[in-house]
């Protein structure tokens, strides 16, 4: 992926690689799903829109996003 352009950033992920979280529920339908499976790249997708846009982190990214999200940063 040469540019970065979130609405076809989808097509560069295994369609059955999405994972929901546990917590998201039975619905389904207010979570974010994750994609782990291209080497060195997590998408990270709204569960509702499943044609993209999809964010792109790469594996450090992806570290100090989840680090900063468990310590508390983006709580409101």
């Amino acid at each position: 992926m040469e540019r970065y352009e979130p609405a076809a950033a989808v097509d560069t992920f295994p369609v059955d690689g999405w994972q929901l979280p546990e917590y998201c529920g039975p619905n389904g339908g207010n979570c974010v799903e994750v994609n782990l499976g291209v080497t060195g790249m997590v998408g990270l997708r709204d569960s509702k829109l499943s044609s993209g846009p999809v964010l792109v982190f790469d594996d450090d990214e992806w570290t100090a996003f989840l680090s900063s999200a468990r310590a508390g940063q983006y709580d409101r």
